[in-house]
């Protein structure tokens, strides 16, 4: 998480963009900033803050991908969201999967919504079937944001939230799903090596 932050903080002194996609190990969870959760290790399992919104999130099984940029890049917040999740999208499509982007629906307070970031869905976010496939919340810092998610390979299939190894019948690798991210990106998002 502060190498996403330190990125973020890059964004809005440089008015640099960068992309960075990663992985967990060892698997952690992580809390959205204003969850009300308290960060301590939970029975040897690793827990952090994340400097972004939203609720719990396991990591395990997924790329996490990071994007830091200016805001005037994408005009708005919102506009960034949905921009940053149809490339995405155009990724998952070439590896196969037919996903969609939900429909703009509002959002409960904080309270209100579940504890898990995969049981329930926002207006934009990446779906198969109408189950969620990525999770992403964004932070907003001076000129510049940082937008994070998980993007499921395997693991967890719940009501509300599926994999790429089930929506495709076979095992996708970090680098399978990043080498289709990078060939799906903009060429003004300059994306940093995977770590």
């Amino acid at each position: 998480m502060a190498r996403d932050a330190a990125l973020l903080t890059a964004a809005d002194r440089t008015g640099a963009a960068f992309l960075r996609l990663y992985c967990w190990d060892p698997p952690c969870l992580s809390l959205g900033r204003n969850d009300p959760a308290i960060v301590r290790p939970r029975g040897g399992v690793a827990t952090v803050r994340r400097p972004t919104g939203g609720r719990a999130v396991w990591h395990e099984h997924e790329v996490t991908y990071a994007v830091a940029a200016p805001i005037a890049i994408f005009g708005r917040l919102k506009d960034a969201y949905c921009a940053i999740h149809e490339r995405l999208a155009a990724a998952l499509r070439a590896l196969g999967a037919d996903v969609s982007l939900a429909e703009p629906r509002p959002i409960g307070r904080l309270a209100e919504r579940p504890v898990d970031c995969f049981a329930t869905t926002a207006g934009g976010e990446i779906l198969v079937r109408g189950r969620k496939l990525v999770g992403s919340a964004q932070v907003r810092r001076g000129d510049a944001f940082l937008q994070h998610g998980s993007i499921l390979l395997d693991g967890r299939e719940t009501e509300n939230a599926t994999t790429l190894r089930h929506t495709l019948g076979r095992v996708v690798t970090f680098e399978e799903i990043a080498e289709a991210i990078v060939a799906a990106w903009p060429a003004h998002l300059a994306p940093l090596a995977a770590g």
